[in-house]
């Protein structure tokens, strides 16, 4: 299993480095990160076309997936610290010209797209890998986003696992206020979709009802995991400010010093 408190770690000191915001928002995936690609994916090669394929929806949350590809030594230390500097291949957004991302993201409502295409590929081929979606609570407001639902429930794309993070905030302010999602589990599964709710940051538990799912017959699943906006630093945790804000160098400290202890 990765180490959430590692993600978290890279993801302050990396935003801090490079001045960046989008901080509360990969803070709050960090837990099932760790889980995915520690426990759960196969992933041996990126040559390999049976791979597991990973899609970050909401790729403003990159850092942590970068976190991520660096604690699983895919990639330098060096190389991480070029993130948001010219040149580089670890951009806010997930970019697929990087060997360890397999398809760029950022449009947010269209990564659930690129999960179906690549399940529907396995399917076809008869591969048993498998797609996993990370999507945003804010994406379950684009219609982008329910034609994919229709589309993977339609054509029982099993393989297909999406995980809702739903941590209650998106740009603008709460997403409740926004566009209300209620009840969410029961419009999945109103599409015919398997759903599953489950604390986001519960990672034993996340590990055991993913690990549970039949990715080989039945329909798509989806995993409602709550989630906390900003989790680990109590001044971040559901403060909007830190969608956008970068640190000051106190508030760097303080919340280092509260991801460590």
């Amino acid at each position: 299993m990765l180490s959430s408190k590692k993600i978290r770690e890279l993801i302050i000191t990396q935003s801090k480095r490079a001045n960046v915001g989008h901080i509360g928002c990969a803070l709050s995936v960090a837990d099932i990160l760790a889980v995915l690609y520690g426990a759960i994916m196969r992933i041996d090669s990126f040559d390999d076309p049976f791979r597991d394929r990973f899609i970050l929806s909401k790729g403003h949350a990159a850092l942590a997936l970068y976190a991520v590809f660096y604690l699983k030594g895919w990639i330098s230390e060096e190389e991480l610290n070029t993130f948001y500097t010219n040149n580089t291949l670890l951009a806010v957004h997930p970019e697929s010209a990087h060997k360890c991302v397999d398809f760029s993201t950022g449009s947010l409502g269209q990564g659930i797209t690129f999960g179906v295409g690549a399940a529907l590929a396995a399917k076809m081929k008869k591969s048993a890998h498998r797609a996993y979606v990370l999507v945003s609570d804010g994406e379950c407001n684009e219609g982008a986003l329910w034609e994919a639902v229709m589309f993977a429930s339609h054509n029982k794309l099993s393989n297909l696992v999406v995980i809702v993070d739903l941590n209650g905030l998106q740009a603008l302010g709460h997403t409740k206020d926004i566009i209300s999602l209620e009840p969410l589990s029961e419009k999945w599964r109103s599409f015919g979709w398997n759903v599953i709710e489950v604390d986001g940051h519960d990672t034993v538990k996340l590990t055991d009802v993913i690990e549970k799912i039949d990715t080989t017959s039945g329909p798509p699943t989806v995993i409602i995991a709550n989630t906390v906006f900003g989790k680990g630093v109590s001044f971040m945790e559901n403060n909007l400010k830190w969608h956008y804000m970068p640190m000051t160098d106190e508030q760097f400290k303080a919340a280092l010093s509260e991801i460590k202890q």
